[in-house]
C-alpha cells in the first residue's frame, strides 16, 4: 500500500480576472537558487465541521491568487532573454491526496526533512525553467483526520518571507478574516531593487563566487542526514545569557556552529565559515514596503578557525554570527550593483564545504497567522534539505520562546552532533 495516494490534480485559477503583463525580476531574484522551495504545515483535526474540506481550501486559494496574481502566471523571458514573470493567469497546481498509512502523531515522530517526505507531501515539480508554473500545493488527509498542507513555490518569485506572506494571506481569506483581500497588500515592484545608474561595488561579495577547491578534510558530502531538534524557552534564555546580548537566532546558530565543528572532528587550524541570509527589507534606505513580494535577502558569511570556534565560549561564535548578519543598505546596494556586472542567472549554486554551515532564520514566520480557521499548525518546516551543513531556526508551535531547528549534516557526523548538542542543552539546564 502506498503511504500517500493522490486523488486528484487540477489547476486553480484566480477567482476573478487579474492584471496581465510581466513582472520584472531584480538581480536578487535572478541570483536566488533556481528551483522550488518545498515546505509543509501539519494540522491536527479538531472535530469542527468542514475541517480542511478540499473545495473550501481550493476556493480560498483561488481568491488568494487574485491578490498574488503573479503566482498564477508562468516563468518567462523578456526580449533580451532575462527571466521574468508572465502574468498569464493560468493558475497554480492543486493536488488532493490521502494517507491511510500515517496518523499525525506517527508522522511527527518520523518526520525529518528529506527527499522521501518531500515526495510524499509536496507535488512533483517540473524543471524550474520557462515556461514553468510557479506554485504547487498538496492537501493530504491523514488516517486520523489530520492534514498536511504542502507547497512548493519557485524561488525566483520570492524568498521565505514572501512565501509566508502569501500563505498567511491565503489562511486569512480561508478563515474569513474581515473579508479583506490581503491584510498586507503585496508589492510587485521589483525595480525597487534595481542596480544604480552608476554601479558602485564596495564589497567583494565572495558568497556569489565559485568556492575555491576545499582541502581533502572539507570536501562536501553528497548525502546528508537530517534532524528536527527543539530547544525549550529556558534553554534558549540560558544560552542567550552566555552570548552577551545576541539575538535568539545568533545565539542558537552559534551553539550549532560550535557543536558541528566538534562533531565533524576537523583540524583546529582548518577554516570554518558561517553563511547566512539577511532580510534587507527594513535595512534599506528607504525601507522596502512591508508587503514587498520578491527576493530581498542577501548572502553573507564570516570565517574563523575550527579551534577558535570550539575552544572559546559560545559567546565568541555569537559575536562572529553578529558580524555575518549586521549588513545594511550600502551592502545590499553594492551587491545589486555587483550582480549587474555578472551573469546573475547562472551563478554557482553548489553545496558547501563540510567545514562550513549555512544558517537561515524562519523566525519571522507567524504560525498563528497560518490558521485556516481550524487552528494553527502544530508544525511547519522545510520538506527537505538541499545538502549537508544547513540549519533553519524556527519558532516552536504553541511554545512561546522555544525554537525548532531543522538541521542537516553528513551522515557520519550526525550521531556525534546529536550527542554533543544534547550534552550542551543539558548543561544549559543546570
Amino acid at each position: 500500500m502506498a503511504k500517500v495516494e493522490v486523488l486528484a490534480s487540477e489547476m486553480v485559477v484566480p477567482a476573478r480576472e487579474t492584471p496581465a503583463g510581466a513582472v520584472w525580476l531584480s538581480n536578487l531574484d535572478l541570483a536566488a537558487r533556481r528551483g522550488y522551495t518545498p515546505t509543509v504545515y501539519f494540522y491536527r483535526a479538531n472535530g469542527k465541521p468542514g475541517f480542511f474540506e478540499a473545495g473550501a481550501v481550493r476556493d480560498s486559494l483561488a481568491r488568494a491568487l487574485v491578490a498574488f496574481y503573479p503566482l498564477a502566471g508562468r516563468l518567462g523571458l523578456d526580449a533580451d532573454g532575462r527571466v521574468q514573470i508572465d502574468c498569464t493567469g493560468e493558475g497554480a497546481v492543486f493536488v488532493t491526496a490521502r494517507s491511510d498509512h500515517y496518523a499525525l502523531d506517527e508522522l511527527m515522530a518520523e518526520f525529518v526533512p528529506c527527499d522521501e517526505m518531500r515526495d510524499l507531501f509536496v507535488p512533483p515539480t517540473p524543471a524550474p525553467n520557462p515556461p514553468c508554473a510557479l506554485l504547487f500545493v498538496q492537501l493530504t488527509r491523514l488516517r486520523c483526520g489530520g492534514v498536511v498542507l504542502g507547497q512548493a513555490m519557485h524561488h525566483s518569485v520570492c524568498d521565505a518571507r514572501g512565501a509566508a506572506h502569501f500563505f498567511e494571506t491565503w489562511a486569512s481569506i480561508a478563515r474569513g478574516a474581515a473579508n479583506v483581500i490581503a491584510p498586507v497588500t503585496p508589492c510587485f515592484d521589483h525595480r525597487l531593487l534595481a542596480a544604480r545608474p552608476t554601479r558602485t561595488v564596495l564589497y567583494d561579495h565572495s558568497e556569489y563566487m565559485p568556492d575555491p577547491e576545499p582541502p581533502v578534510h572539507a570536501v562536501a558530502a553528497s548525502a546528508y542526514a537530517s534532524a528536527i531538534i527543539t530547544m525549550t524557552k529556558e534553554q534558549v534564555s540560558a544560552l542567550k545569557e552566555q552570548c552577551a546580548g545576541a539575538s535568539t537566532f545568533r545565539a542558537v546558530v552559534a551553539l550549532v556552529w560550535q557543536c558541528a565543528c566538534r562533531a565533524r572532528a576537523l583540524p583546529p587550524d582548518a577554516e570554518t565559515r558561517l553563511y547566512s541570509m539577511v532580510d534587507m527589507r527594513a535595512r534599506l534606505t528607504p525601507p522596502l514596503p512591508p508587503g514587498y513580494f520578491g527576493n530581498a535577502v542577501v548572502r553573507t558569511s564570516v570565517s574563523a578557525t575550527v579551534g577558535e570556534v570550539v575552544s572559546n565560549p559560545v559567546g565568541y561564535a555569537a559575536r562572529r554570527a553578529l558580524a555575518a548578519t549586521s549588513q545594511g543598505d550600502d551592502y545590499a546596494r553594492s551587491l545589486v550593483d555587483y550582480l549587474e556586472g555578472v551573469d546573475a542567472m547562472n551563478l554557482p549554486r553548489s553545496g558547501i564545504s563540510r567545514a562550513h554551515l549555512r544558517a537561515i532564520s524562519w523566525m519571522g514566520m507567524s504560525l498563528f497567522e497560518a490558521d485556516f480557521g481550524w487552528g494553527a499548525p502544530v508544525f511547519m518546516g522545510p520538506a527537505l534539505m538541499y545538502y549537508s551543513g544547513f540549519v533553519y531556526v524556527m519558532n516552536a508551535p504553541g511554545k512561546d520562546g522555544a525554537v525548532v531547528l531543522a538541521l542537516s549534516l553528513e551522515p557520519e557526523s550526525m550521531p556525534e552532533f546529536r550527542k554533543v548538542f544534547t550534552d550542551e542543552l543539558a548543561r544549559l539546564e543546570l
